[in-house]
């Protein structure tokens, strides 16, 4: 078994049981008492659980979440708030730049602002991006955005993930990136529940020159099971102005520039 799935496993136990053992676990799945502290100092460094002596028990304040919602259901959520982030992110891009939009209803709401943006070029690994961007060539012509699509395995969130995708972007070189995340927390950074979605993140993240992740208020303090990116690889952080005083002064002090976007009020 990898490491990634004994650990995706403990991390099931937690979130089942409320607690574990060191030797329960060294029972459960077969190996040494030295590999079950590592896996379970992985998963505190996360933000999925909390060492205690003797084990780990389910963490108290942010929420940890294996969940992976769909991408139809993921975008009805926080439709407002996504549209004020999507405009502030669009004014990030200059014409004639590379582009990489990671998957995500957020990403595809910036998507659906750059279809006019002269001699832009966009590499992505979402599925909805890249058709929104393929009906466009279609329907501008030259004036739509030049696409280039990662490959890869599609995730349950229409993502392009694995091996071909990682390896595709690093070939690559981004002028920007815009990112979005499942979830956000000062410990654990910026983390997704899919562990292959993770890896690929961070191929996106080591290939771009600047970096702006794309967070509504409530991604903050949510603990996925991979975190992919420390807030301090972050250049530019856009969020709306439902993200409360606490979490403003973390992201302020820790990223290199915070956009905080007004949501209209009904």
């Amino acid at each position: 078994m990898l490491a990634q799935q004994r650990r995706a496993l403990i991390l099931e136990y937690v979130r089942r049981d409320g607690a574990v053992r060191v030797a329960d676990l060294v029972e459960e799945l077969g190996v040494s008492d030295m590999t079950i502290r590592r896996d379970l100092d992985a998963l505190a460094r996360s933000g999925g659980v909390e060492k205690v002596h003797g084990g780990a028990v389910a963490v108290t304040g942010p929420t940890a979440t294996t969940d992976e919602p769909g991408f139809e259901a993921k975008s009805t959520r926080e439709s407002a708030a996504k549209a004020a982030l999507a405009d502030a992110a669009a004014a990030l891009v200059e014409p004639g730049t590379v582009v990489a939009l990671s998957a995500g209803t957020t990403s595809f709401a910036v998507a659906s602002r750059l279809l006019t943006v002269p001699r832009l070029t966009v590499v992505t690994n979402s599925l909805p991006v890249a058709e929104l961007l393929r009906t466009a060539r279609r329907e501008l012509g030259d004036a739509a955005p030049t696409l280039l699509v990662t490959g890869g395995s599609p995730t349950r969130s229409a993502a392009l993930v694995g091996p071909l995708a990682d390896q595709a972007i690093r070939s690559l070189h981004m002028d920007l990136l815009i990112l979005g995340t499942h979830g956000v927390s000062e410990q654990a950074g910026l983390t997704t529940p899919n562990l292959a979605e993770a890896e690929t993140n961070r191929a996106l993240v080591a290939a771009a020159r600047r970096v702006a992740v794309v967070a509504d208020h409530t991604k903050w303090g949510v603990v996925a099971l991979s975190s992919f990116a420390t807030l301090a690889e972050v250049d530019c952080f856009v969020t709306d102005d439902g993200i409360s005083g606490q979490a403003r002064a973390v992201l302020a002090d820790t990223v290199g520039e915070l956009v905080v976007a007004p949501v209209p009020k009904d």
